[in-house]
């Protein structure tokens, strides 16, 4: 018996290392957390508040989504901006560029409106809808989710769109993209690809630190129960 009992010891760590293994990083980590970590010239705080928002939508509605866009518009237009997720596979998809409208501000946005003719950008949380080839080419539609911050963008048509003026030479000489007529226009090279992860049905949050619409969206004030729902959800679809 000693042999075979010395053979076991021997492997003991071996299986000590096979129970004991860590959990796969998507069942462990929240999603905020993990997304964050994709993309670190992003603010965690705010890509928490897009998923809080769009998980809160996600149960409100009953409708399942495995893609997330975060804009920024805090940041300057000659930066990236723009983080395209997948969150059921936990991947960044696109890190870009991102135009504001022509009357939310200059190399900054900082205005603001859900008004037609306004030409300013939305903030808030949208579904995206269906593609379309219109003026600006390929685009994709966005529904607004939040009354009277956003929920006029369709009308408005406040959409997804490639736009020569987005560039990075641009931002390097003028110290800012192009501007839009509030739409957040994107590089025509990736506009294509991007609209196509985001069309059908996906999250868009685009965030500015406007006290009044922070505490006012009702997608900011889910129960934890409710993002524990939504989180779970999305671990289930990702088969872990």
């Amino acid at each position: 018996m000693i042999r075979p009992l010395r053979t076991l010891f021997a492997s003991a760590p071996l299986l000590g290392a096979f129970f004991f293994l860590p959990s796969p990083v998507h069942a462990a980590d929240s999603l905020g957390d993990a997304l964050a970590r994709l993309a670190p010239s992003a603010d965690p705080k705010v890509i928490g508040l897009a998923v809080q928002a769009a998980e809160c939508a996600q149960t409100q509605s009953g409708q399942p989504s495995d893609r997330l866009a975060v804009i920024d518009y805090s940041k300057p237009s000659s930066q990236p901006r723009l983080w395209v997720f997948d969150t059921v596979n936990r991947k960044l998809l696109f890190q870009e560029l991102v135009a504001h409208g022509k009357n939310s501000g200059d190399a900054n946005a900082t205005r603001f409106s859900n008004a037609p003719e306004s030409l300013a950008s939305s903030i808030g949380l949208f579904r995206t809808s269906d593609t379309y080839n219109g003026k600006n080419g390929y685009s994709l539609r966005m529904n607004g989710l939040e009354p009277g911050v956003n929920d006029k963008a369709l009308a408005r048509a406040i959409v997804i769109h490639g736009a020569a003026y987005v560039n990075d030479a641009m931002a390097k000489v003028a110290g800012r993209i192009g501007r839009s007529w509030g739409c957040p226009a994107v590089r025509t090279a990736i506009a294509h690809q991007l609209i196509d992860a985001l069309k059908g049905g996906q999250m868009v949050f685009s965030y500015y630190p406007d006290k009044k619409w922070l505490a006012s969206s009702n997608y900011l004030k889910c129960s934890n129960g409710q993002l524990a729902k939504a989180e779970a959800n999305t671990i289930a679809r990702a088969g872990g």
